[in-house]
């Protein structure tokens, strides 16, 4: 591997590219850029600005905000002064704020808007540490008397009087230095700090890059959603560097198809939630375009499917060739028209859907991982993929399984450790190994299907390990169910808690709807074995969300947070 650090990387790319544009951003209904060179100056500016008050190697600097190019440029900054990046996510309570400033041992606060930025100053108000909070946007909130509030701008502003001392400390960045420390949004307890490396998140650029060169064009434009908090869209942008590509920063997930529409991008990643949200709603509007339609569409995921499995015979051929083809068309200019894949990340997949957009001409690299590894550990290989798996692990990283079948990683991927909790960081890393906690199988390709994870199998009351994934996903496959979560741990048999789509249900009363949700549970069990199948459930109106806790923010469940919940209702069905 290249000996270079990540603000090296960033530099190098800035005098190649120069004034090209590199950072887009939506503004009163118009798309702005920053070049290249001017986010360099940005940077130095804001490092210089950062240094002047006390900033340097080691230190740590949080960061709350949603994806902008002050976000990019901040933590450019923070690393290029040799000093350690806290990504904390925007739906963070003043609690959750208030642990990660003070367990990382933050000296300052980088924040975008007043909301966000009054939480925050709530959450330091009595922290001997932190005395700084930098606010992106204007600010009229809490001031603690101990803490320094200053503006983006004005940061930016003292750094233009010493720019050349922002670079004083870049020759003397490690590979093996910490880059930033990542809190797990945690479906459990509480979060721990992944210290991630500059060596950790470039091999990972390496590996990302071999199967980016696979969809063909390198004239990338990226469109980023996933919240830059999470290891998986940090790695994302400096790929994005790395491959020379302007980043549009999407307006949120509600705006993201008409983002798609409007900045017509190559790449862009996305959890796999979105791809459901956007699986119904594509399905819902052929339904609503007549029979023909339906008909066309229905052959071309058909064929589609059949043509990554097996061979098509001629007349196959011939219709996936003529009006399949155009139906894909159709479908690919819903996503810009010049989409070469979809980077899906964050949570597993379900195959059904993975094949849905396969079909319909839509790439999926499959990426699977952890934020103790960078994050990514394997991917599906656009070019050769195995739907129901997660490909085979990516250029630099090793692979095994334990005697337990859990997989196991080593490589430079694998992080430094956790921080301050050595115990912790010893039982996860043990000669070398990732110990990742998910139970898995590799076919003799290498490819990697992921069974579950190792703390959350079922044992039901007979013995059986039943992985809760297969259940879940054959419920929300299900139109009507929005979404779901099984359990009975030693219990006899299943149960699920059932949160049907709202658009749907509001069109049913309450009898219809019970009637729909006993068909889908009903459907939904033909594809379980004996043991998997849902014996009785519970609807509840409220989805899971990051609002209510009981969603990460990779819209994974936060399974004991839903079991304070509904608990004893769950237990009340037995």
């Amino acid at each position: 591997m290249e000996h270079i650090t990540l603000p090296n990387l960033f530099f190098e790319r800035s005098l190649e590219m120069d004034k090209k544009p590199f950072l887009w951003k939506k503004l009163n209904g118009q798309w702005l850029s920053i070049s290249w060179k001017e986010t360099e100056e940005r940077v130095k500016q804001a490092a210089a600005g950062l240094k002047s008050y006390g900033i340097g190697p080691g230190d740590k600097v949080v960061i709350v905000s949603e994806n902008r190019p002050e976000w990019v440029i901040s933590n450019l900054a923070i690393i290029t002064l040799g000093a350690i990046t806290v990504p904390a996510f925007i739906t963070n309570t003043e609690e959750d704020h208030r642990y990660i400033i003070e367990h990382s041992e933050a000296k300052a606060v980088i924040v975008s808007n007043n909301v966000l930025a009054n939480r925050v100053a709530l959450a330091i108000n009595k922290n001997e540490i932190c005395k700084l909070l930098i606010i992106i946007d204007e600010y009229q909130g809490f001031t603690p008397e101990h803490l320094k509030i200053t503006s983006f701008e004005d940061l930016l502003d003292i750094g233009k009087n010493d720019v050349k001392s922002s670079l004083y400390n870049l020759n003397i960045i490690e590979r093996d230095d910490v880059s930033c420390i990542i809190y797990t949004s945690g479906t459990g307890g509480r979060p721990k700090g992944v210290m991630l490396t500059h060596k950790s998140i470039y091999s990972n650029l390496i590996g990302a890059d071999e199967l980016v060169r696979q969809v063909g064009k390198m004239d990338h434009t990226y469109l980023s959603l996933v919240p830059l908090a999470h290891a998986y869209e940090y790695m994302a942008i400096f790929l994005q560097i790395y491959l020379k590509a302007q980043i549009y920063f999407s307006e949120g997930p509600e705006k993201f198809a008409s983002n798609l529409l409007e900045v017509s991008p190559t790449l862009s990643t996305a959890v796999p939630r979105l791809f459901e949200i956007l699986y119904d709603r594509i399905k819902l509007q052929i339904r609503l375009q007549g029979k023909i339609l339906e008909f066309a569409f229905s052959r071309t995921l058909k064929l589609g499917k059949k043509n990554l499995i097996e061979k098509l015979n001629f007349l196959e051929k011939l219709e996936n060739n003529t009006y399949c083809s155009l139906i894909r068309k159709r479908i690919s200019k819903r996503f810009g028209g010049k989409l070469e894949a979809f980077i899906s990340g964050g949570a597993a997949l379900n195959p059904d859907i993975g094949y849905f957009f396969f079909s319909l001409g839509i790439r999926i690299i499959q990426g699977y991982g952890q934020t103790e590894s960078s994050p990514l550990i394997s991917a599906n290989p656009p070019n050769k993929p195995k739907i129901e798996t997660v490909g085979p692990a990516i250029k630099g990283v090793e692979v095994k399984l334990s005697d337990e079948n859990e997989l196991l990683v080593k490589g430079d991927c694998v992080m430094k450790g956790y921080w301050k909790q050595e115990k912790e960081t010893a039982e996860t890393i043990i000669d070398g190994w990732l110990h990742t906690g998910d139970l898995a199988k590799i076919d003799s390709d290498g490819y990697i299907t992921l069974i579950d994870r190792k703390k959350e199998i079922i044992v039901n009351s007979g013995g059986d390990n039943i992985a809760p994934v297969r259940p879940e996903a054959a419920l929300t496959f299900q139109g009507i169910i929005q979404q779901a979560m099984v359990s009975g741990d030693r219990r006899p048999y299943l149960v699920a808690i059932i949160v049907p789509d709202p658009e749907l249900s509001s069109k049913l009363n309450e009898d219809e709807l019970e009637k729909n949700i006993a068909e889908a549970v009903n459907e939904a069990n033909k594809d379980l074995s004996q043991i998997e199948r849902i014996r009785k459930y519970i609807v509840v109106s409220e989805p899971f969300s990051t609002d209510n806790g009981m969603f990460t923010a990779t819209m994974k469940i936060r399974r004991h947070k839903v079991r304070e919940a509904y608990g004893e209702t769950l237990d009340a069905l037995y």
